[in-house]
């Protein structure tokens, strides 16, 4: 009788212990299962001023600058500037060795006077011949020889008359006049040196250039090009001024492209942009680095969020009931291979997506985007302010997260915890 009760406690105990053992299981389980949450971080779409820029780097540089050089050849003998010395439009700037072009205009004028000389005797040659032919005494071949000598000389005295104006100039050229106010920004020859002039190829003295009026020339990308305009505004910050940012205007985009690294891995295709500086300094200089940003459009009153909140993603299958799932398998049957391919090269495209945190649980939802800045994107449609939207990890929001994933938000001290790491594995 002992033994047969004793028995029956340890079936009860036994059975007992696994009900605990089971209980303590699920406990677990479900321990773990509201650990499996992915941890995010939060932000909120708000609605406020949302500018868009587009970078350039660029040289500072004057609006208007003028290259001097010479339009004939001959050693330097006079440089009557400075760099940095201002000028005068109309300021003798250089002069070159005039003797050998003195001894051209000598040579045209001496010239010229042998050619009228020669003129005065055809005229009265031709008037003893026209006298001579009325008294029979010449013979009209004669007549007409001495009116053809008279059309000879006359074309002498104004083939004179060219030469002597083209030594002329030719002298004149030799000093050289500033053609506008401004800086001599910067003198490349020396007294005694070589100006060699030529028509289409210039050898460039001195440089003469209007401080007062500046620019700064960037480069932009052939992608962002399409959305700068004539007068967008810029902001420009330059290296020599690292406490000041200057405001400045378009002025000038050019219509053909500057082309780097042809050919190679490490091509580069942009726009030269000329940017009116509004502000100048005194001691602004050109060619001092640039870098600006022009503003290509702004909304006052955006719907944005974190520009990392928005990804690519495959958009979700819509639910159908099961008499539509019956024709589609219908239409599926009758397609040939090829719509099928079609079919399936579609639904490759991804949208832009984001997710949005409703109850601990990620929606993945499908957005319009607008223009954005460095750190905020405008979202068109898709949102309502206020939406608690998945800011991040990058990781985590790019590649692991998925729709109808169970989520909480991470606190602060997680978050700069979980950026160091990953910083960390990003550098491994």
């Amino acid at each position: 009788m002992a033994n047969k009760k004793k028995r029956r406690w340890l079936k009860i105990l036994i059975i007992v212990g696994v009900i605990c053992i089971i209980g303590v299981f699920v406990a677990v389980n479900m321990s773990k299962n509201r650990d499996r949450s992915t941890e995010v971080m939060v932000k909120k779409t708000k609605r406020g001023r949302l500018v868009e820029t587009i970078p350039g780097t660029g040289r500072v540089q004057p609006e208007v600058q003028v290259n001097i050089s010479a339009n004939v050849s001959g050693k330097i003998t006079g440089l009557f500037v400075e760099e940095g010395e201002f000028a005068h439009k109309g300021d003798l700037l250089i002069t070159l060795d005039k003797e050998r072009y003195s001894a051209v205009v000598e040579q045209a004028e001496s010239g010229l006077k042998s050619a009228q000389a020669a003129l005065k005797k055809s005229r009265s040659e031709l008037k003893r011949t026209s006298q001579l032919f009325k008294q029979g005494g010449a013979s009209e071949a004669d007549r007409e020889s001495a009116e053809a000598d008279l059309q000879y000389r006359n074309a002498e005295v104004e083939s004179s008359k060219a030469y002597l104006k083209q030594a002329n100039d030719d002298y004149n050229k030799t000093s050289i006049y500033s053609p506008m106010d401004g800086i001599v920004s910067i003198i490349y020859k020396e007294l005694g040196e070589m100006a060699l002039g030529a028509q289409y190829q210039q050898d460039i003295i001195l440089i003469v250039a209007d401080l007062s009026k500046m620019e700064v020339e960037v480069e932009v990308d052939e992608s962002d090009i399409i959305n700068v305009s004539l007068s967008d505004t810029a902001k420009v910050d330059i290296d020599a001024y690292p406490d000041t940012t200057f405001r400045g205007v378009v002025r000038e985009i050019a219509h053909t492209a500057t082309t780097r690294g042809l050919g190679t891995s490490e091509e580069m295709t942009n726009f030269e942009v000329n940017i009116t500086l509004l502000d100048v300094p005194a001691s602004l200089r050109p060619g001092m680095s640039a870098t600006a940003d022009i503003i290509t459009e702004v909304r006052e009153d955006a719907l944005y969020l974190p520009i990392q909140c928005v990804v690519l993603k495959y958009p979700l299958k819509e639910e159908k009931s099961g008499e539509e799932e019956a024709e589609e398998s219908q239409a599926t049957e009758n397609t040939t291979s090829e719509d099928e391919m079609d079919e399936d090269e579609t639904e490759k495209e991804m949208i832009e997506v984001v997710f949005r945190v409703e109850e601990g649980t990620a929606k993945q939802v499908a957005v319009a985007t607008g223009i954005s800045s460095d750190t905020d994107i405008e979202i068109i449609s898709g949102l309502e302010e206020g939406d608690k939207i998945v800011s991040g990890p990058f990781r985590t929001l790019s590649q692991r997260l998925e729709d109808g994933d169970s989520v909480k938000e991470k606190k602060r001290s997680d978050r700069k915890r979980d950026s160091n790491s990953e910083d960390t594995s990003d550098d491994e």
